[in-house]
């Protein structure tokens, strides 16, 4: 799998990504974020080294139960899962170094 670059067009349950299996990254956020847009190629560029692990785009907002499922305020918020379950979190992230080192703890084939 390599980065996604769409937004999922249905929002997940929260019971369906607490059975994920393996490694996955949600990504909240919104197409219109201005954050959410510049971050995208340091995703791009952390993903390319961590192709099996699954990338998942959720439109957040008020009232969305996934994003406050998790407690995400900003965007975008990443959450790194490892069979369902948080090991990671950045919010607003700047550095492709702290995307790497967190696709690092959750990616299995490492």
């Amino acid at each position: 799998m390599t980065m996604n670059e769409v937004y999922a067009a249905t929002e997940p349950a929260r019971a369906e990504i607490d059975l994920l299996d393996g490694s996955a990254v949600l990504e909240f956020g919104s197409p219109t974020c201005g954050f959410c847009r510049a971050v995208q190629p340091l995703l791009a560029a952390a993903f390319a080294d961590h192709p099996r692990v699954r990338h998942i785009k959720i439109v957040d907002g008020s009232g969305r139960p996934l994003g406050r499922s998790f407690k995400v305020k900003l965007w975008p918020t990443l959450v790194f899962l490892r069979n369902g379950r948080e090991v990671a979190r950045l919010v607003r992230p700047g550095d492709v170094n702290e995307i790497r080192s967190a696709l690092a703890q959750i990616d299995m084939a490492e």
